[in-house]
């Protein structure tokens, strides 16, 4: 079992920045596969940046591109998200989610959700 809680969302000026954090325990943090995904109202649940399985990369919804980068922290057990110039098509409820790394399989923790609002 992991658990994963999501701090640093709000109320944010078009344009503006956020970072979001996600501390995670229950597991060895380096084992985990981190990522974010949010869901805005009356929409599905999209993922908004996920890490790629080798070379390092990250791979971010294209809404996103340029403007989020997922990030994290081994030593603090806690992953980020860093977003820039948000837009109001950016208010959503943002989750962070993990997976066991070494396996196959898709995301099976999930954080408790935190929302983001852009106002214009």
């Amino acid at each position: 079992q992991v658990e994963l809680v999501e701090s640093g969302g709000g109320l944010v000026l078009a344009g503006g920045s956020l970072r979001l954090s996600c501390a995670a325990s229950g597991r060895t943090f380096s084992n985990l596969d981190m990522g974010w995904f949010r869901q805005a109202p009356g929409k599905e649940r999209e993922f908004v940046a996920v890490p790629s399985r080798t070379g390092g990369r990250t791979i971010y919804v294209d809404s996103v591109k340029g403007r989020f980068t997922m990030s994290r922290d081994n030593a603090k057990n806690t992953a980020y998200l860093q977003m820039n110039s948000l837009k109001p098509e950016d208010t959503a409820v943002y989750y962070c989610a993990a997976k066991d790394g070494r396996r196959f399989g898709g995301y099976e923790w999930w954080g408790q959700g935190t929302q983001v609002t852009v106002s214009s």
